[in-house]
């Protein structure tokens, strides 16, 4: 039993799991929500005890016990008598009558709405007003529709916010009245209502003036001097994106997001400008003002409001440590005063399959392969006497991939507030299953979110960000030739069947003397008699292979605030990171073949912890004298992250699954073994920034940051990194001349220094570690004794790594519609914190020091085209953005760091670090094509004359001799190519028209090649793709595909080629989407405020010249195609409701 992964009853069936969830979440919303309701009006008789009471608080008495709504001019207020009553179980309307029975106002019922009115004479209403429903538009500048625009009836407290579309519906309004309509950097707007009204909102500053977060606060667009990348919700909005780095990926430049591959739950690699550090150059995260350690995937992408890249050092200098790989800071939604609640319900279900299979040989064509291998190397007597006899064999790709995956997500908030208070609140369950090997590959979770904010007095506020997250998955490996199941799909001989059910073969001693894996019928899976070593039957492995993971976490902040005098703020924000993530696995007593076999059970669990707090205080002061306008920022904040660590094995317990595993079942003592550790850094900052800008025209920040670190010692625990930033809106200049082309322009630059001390704790001293073992005592009395030495030697003297980086751009509108930005940057990576290679005699590893440098330098650019034509609107924006990578110095005493990557058992060298090249740079030999005859092989001589590849023969690869030294060597290899893009892009595509929408959204990079390693060459039985069907058989017959050959003795694949490169530019459509929204005056009657139904496509083509699965490989695998798990080509139907 395993009470941290069997958390919900287990469900049987898709539509119990649904319904579940649902009641779950029905049961939550009802308890975190029930106080904030307004109540559902259907009491007609009240209470009420008044002595002297103003009429007002009588009206919140009231909509408090019988939920009628009132509508009322606060100025018409005024007027009024103090009101004393005293009823008992009295109708609403006679109530009423007595409270204005002496009043100079009156009242009017229209459904459970009040309006107040003053009184004639005679005591009849002054006039008659007419009351309409108004419905409208609100669009910006660009004539796009405007969410999430407050709209509001002046001088009551009615009020709506607009929906998806920028429309609203505002009930009983008076005629003639005035509506006010806001948006945060937009100019309040003041319209006389009417109805079908469009009205069109100015920024308040200009044009670019929407508002985004720098760290430690937000800033106009219009006045920004960094370079800042923004992706905001209504970007994001019913897309299927699971994990944040897929929201970023082609809608932000100079950010290169590739996928770690197509399992469910998996993330991406970010670089932000390029890679930084050559061990890891991961950016920053801050969520709600709490910096996250690890496991972005927590969020929802639901809940967030806006994601900001910060990609220059100026912008990120706020942040000073760890910010020199750049900072993402995400913002999750608030709520806002629309004084009603809103529920929305988003839902999507799925399928999904793979984009494209590889072809591989049939069991006929593997045979006659395999027989030409062997009559190659000399031998007569072939293996398959008749290959025609096995026909089309078994298809591997077919056995392992899942071509109706199911995916589903259902997402449930509530967001509201008055005055005083907003509120957003959610909950949201996520499902995945994988297309390789589903019942090994799943993903679900949970998510759920409470933000709040109150004003307790005009001067003071208060409020907390608070999400849980419940992960479980299961997974299988995703790009490696030892055991994953698309590498033994694509290796494993076609001739094997995945069940065998010949009686003469399964009665053959390899299936009666073993124990091997049988399915539900049981006969037992195949057991190949060609295929060698990790390549083996599929479908058994993933029988034996059982195990989960899982996880909690919980993120959250809360804050409060105090403004003492206007512009004078302090603000205190704690936040913590606390997680809790283990797994479990379990292996049966198993035969697979000779070589992967278990003769005992084994069980093994591990419990994980970790705690991430920090403190931060803030003193801000906004001051605006003329058209000057300062803003200061000075601040402190603590952190600190610890967590332990710790897990156990038991080997040979008494049972055959992992339901029923358990590490409490006795077990010998050599058959258990228990681990664990633990782990604790901290940071103290101290900071400051001044934002200056004289009439949004001449723009300066500056920021400076102290940061000390425990993972430096004392002679360098601290450091220093400042920033400066200017910008200029020539726009706004008097001599700027009015005109229609160039309506805004902003020139930018900025200068400033990042650290990073992402390095393990306590590196610059000699700790010391156990398990290591040595023999001491001679002959009879010799003994392994356990022993402690230091891990590496120390290094006082290590201090921070800096990164440095120059922007320069420009802003620019043009012609009313279109925007345009461009940045030109040199980022400068230097006191590279690298662990030194020493001499084996050491006995240990070396320590770290800062050793390299190296530069990022490049160019982006983004543009965007906004325009709309009657009730026709569209949006067209594109990003591109150009990096070049170089090391510059690794030590004093190394050019290269070997063997970054490598390929099959016998580790040969792939990628490597060189000072001069891009990091990991593809490294190998250089081919020119194939011998064609014996007299091109001859020919190819040293300076003595002698053949410089004796071994070759026609239909062999040409090695060059780049060194000249007559043989071929490992002295004659060299770089071949980049594994990492120089160049990369996005395209976006949305329009609308009436209730139709549609979008479209693909991403793509080119300057990159990827290693092809699918086939296992150090294992000759292995299958091939069908392009050994073009492999060379005589002369003319091929220049790029060797002849078929087991003894290989001309080393054609045991010798990393350029051969096996290929380009990895590619395009992919990553979305489309087409969506219905219903008309309003008809979803209205049913008591709904939104209702749009979509259609959904992801992964829809890739234009590519990579023949693996997927040419987009990231994580870890640095371009090195092992069989790596591809992403789902999915379709979805949705629908978002609104209430």
């Amino acid at each position: 039993m395993n009470f941290y992964t069997d958390w919900l009853p287990q469900p049987k069936g898709r539509l119990f799991k649904f319904l579940l969830i649902m009641k779950l979440t029905f049961v939550l919303l009802i308890t975190c929500f029930l106080q904030l309701s307004y109540g559902a009006a259907n009491a007609q008789n009240v209470t009420l005890s008044e002595k002297n009471t103003t009429l007002l608080k009588v009206f919140k008495k009231l909509n408090k016990d019988v939920g009628y709504n009132f509508l009322y001019d606060l100025d018409l207020l005024k007027e009024a008598k103090p009101v004393t009553i005293q009823v008992r179980n009295t109708d609403i309307k006679e109530v009423l009558r007595r409270i204005f029975s002496e009043q100079p106002l009156g009242f009017t019922v229209k459904n459970n709405t009040i309006i107040i009115h003053r009184k004639a004479v005679d005591g009849t209403p002054l006039m008659i007003r007419t009351f309409v429903d108004i419905r409208g538009t609100v669009l910006d500048e660009k004539g796009q529709p405007m969410v999430g625009a407050s709209v509001k009836v002046k001088g009551t407290n009615q009020g709506i916010m607009t929906d998806a579309t920028g429309t609203f519906i505002l009930r009983d309004v008076a005629e003639g009245a005035t509506l006010v309509v806001s948006y945060i950097g937009y100019e309040n707007k003041e319209v006389t209502a009417a109805n079908g009204i469009t009205i069109t909102l100015t920024p308040s500053a200009g044009l670019l003036a929407d508002a985004v977060v720098i760290g430690y606060g937000t800033q106009k667009k219009s006045v920004v001097t960094g370079a800042i990348a923004s992706v905001k919700a209504t970007d994001l909005k019913d897309m299927p994106v699971v994990r944040i780095e897929q929201s970023l990926q082609g809608r932000a430049s100079g950010v290169t997001v590739t996928t770690s591959s197509g399992q469910p739950g998996d993330g991406g690699t970010i670089r932000i400008r390029g890679t930084a550090n050559i061990n890891n150059a991961n950016p920053l995260f801050v969520v709600d003002g709490v910096v996250i350690g690890g496991g972005i995937e927590y969020l929802n992408q639901s809940d967030i409001e806006s994601i900001e890249v910060l990609k220059d050092a100026a912008s990120a200098a706020i942040y000073g440590t760890r910010a020199a790989n750049g900072v993402i800071i995400v913002t999750t939604k608030k709520g806002a005063n629309t004084g009603r609640i809103r529920v929305e319900y988003n839902n999507y279900i799925g399928t999904q399959a793979p984009s494209t299979k590889l072809d591989l040989l049939n069991a006929t064509q593997y045979a006659t392969i395999y027989n030409e291998s062997q009559l190659a190397d000399g031998v007569t007597a072939v293996r398959f006497p008749n290959p025609q006899q096995y026909g089309v064999g078994t298809d591997w790709q077919d056995a392992v991939f899942n071509n109706k995956a199911m995916i589903q997500n259902h997402d449930l908030n509530m967001s509201g507030g008055n005055e005083k208070s907003i509120y957003y609140g959610s909950f949201s369950y996520f499902d995945q299953d994988g297309i390789v090997a589903t019942q090994n590959s799943k993903f679900k979770r949970f998510t759920a979110r409470f933000n709040f904010e109150h004003k307790i007095t005009k001067n003071i506020k208060f409020g907390n960000s608070i999400g849980y997250t419940r992960i479980n998955s299961t997974g299988v490996s995703t790009n490696t030739e030892y055991g994953s199941p698309l590498s033994r799909a694509i290796n494993m001989d076609p001739i094997t069947p995945v069940v065998e059910t010949d009686p003469a073969q399964y009665g053959l001693p390899k299936y009666l003397n073993n124990p091997v894996v049988r399915n539900a019928a049981g006969f037992p899976y195949g057991i190949s008699d060609y295929a060698q070593s990790e390549i083996l039957n599929p479908i058994a492995a993933l029988q034996v292979a059982q195990g989960n993971s899982w996880s909690d976490k919980v993120v959250g902040n809360a804050f409060a605030e105090v403004e003492f005098i206007k512009g004078l703020k302090l603000r205190s924000t704690g936040g913590v990171d606390l997680a809790f993530w283990g797994g479990q696995t379990f292996r049966p007593i198993y035969y697979l073949n000779s070589i992967n076999q278990s003769t005992l059970t084994a069980y093994t669990r591990d419990n994980n912890r970790g705690l991430f707090w920090s403190l931060e205080n803030t003193l801000s002061y906004d001051k605006t004298i003329g058209k000057h306008v300062i803003t200061a920022l000075v601040g402190y904040s603590a952190q600190k992250n610890k967590g332990e660590t710790s897990g156990g094995i038991k080997e040979g317990i008494p049972v055959d699954n992992i339901r029923d595993a358990s590490l409490q079942f006795p077990v010998a003592r050599i058959n258990s073994d228990f681990y664990g550790g633990e782990y604790q850094n901290t940071l103290n900052s101290i900071f400051g920034r001044i934002i200056y800008n004289y009439d949004e025209k001449y723009l300066f920040t500056g920021i400076i940051r102290r940061d000390g670190s425990s993972r430096f010692g004392p002679n360098n625990k601290y450091g220093y990194f400042p920033s400066a930033s200017a910008g200029w809106v020539a726009s706004r200049e008097s001599f700027w001349p009015q005109n229609n082309i160039i309506t805004f322009l902003k020139f930018r630059g900025s200068y400033g220094i990042n650290g990073n001390d992402n390095i393990p704790d306590f590196s610059y001293l000699a700790t010391v570690s156990g398990g290591r073992n040595y023999s001491l005592g001679t002959a009879a009395g010799q003994a392994l004794v356990n022993g402690v030495s230091p891990n590496a030697l120390s290094n006082p003297d290590l201090k921070w790594e800096e990164t440095s980086s120059f922007d320069l751009g420009f802003d620019a509108t043009l012609f009313e519609g279109i925007t345009l930005s461009t940045s030109y940057f040199n980022k400068k990576t230097y006191g590279m914190l690298l662990q030194q290679v020493v001499p084996s005699y050491v006995g240990n590893t070396g320590p770290y020091a800062n050793t390299a440098d190296l530069y990022n330098r490049g160019f982006e650019v983004e543009l965007g085209w906004n325009k709309r034509v009657g009730e026709f609107s569209f949006r067209v924006a594109g990003n591109a953005s150009f990096i070049k990578n170089e090391v510059t110095l690794l030590g004093a005493d190394k050019d290269y760091l070997p063997s970054r990557q490598t390929i099959t058992p016998q580790s040969l060298e792939v990628t490597r670090v060189a000072v001069g090249q891009s990091v990991d740079s593809f490294f190998g030999y250089q081919s020119a094509g194939l011998f064609q005859n014996q007299a091109e092989i001859n020919n190819y001589k040293n300076s003595a004359g002698a053949p410089i590849q004796p071994n070759a023969k026609p239909g062999d690869i040409k090695f060059l001799d780049l060194n000249g030294d007559g043989l071929i060597s490992d002295a004659d290899r060299t770089f071949l190519g980049r594994s990492n893009p120089n160049f990369t892009y996005g395209l976006t595509f949305s329009a609308k028209y009436k209730g139709f929408d549609i979008s479209l959204f693909g991403q793509g990079v080119s300057g990159n090649m990827i290693f092809n390693g699918l086939r296992r060459f150090d294992l000759s039985p292995s299958n091939y793709t069908t392009n050994i069907l073009n492999r060379w058989t005589g002369e003319g017959t091929s220049n790029m595909v060797p002849r078929a050959t087991l003894a290989d003795e001309n080393k054609n694949y045991s010798r990393v080629s350029s051969l096996f490169l290929e380009s990895g530019a590619y395009f992919r459509l990553k979305n489309v989407q087409l969506g219905y929204t219903l008309p309003k005056t008809l979803i209205n009657k049913v008591g709904l405020d939104n209702l749009k139904f979509y259609v959904m496509a992801n992964n829809l083509f890739t234009l590519t010249k990579y023949t693996g699965y997927d040419p987009e490989i990231g994580g870890g695998s640095l371009g090195v195609d092992r069989g790596f798990y591809p992403q789902a080509r999915s379709f979805f139907v949705g629908v978002n409701v609104g209430f």
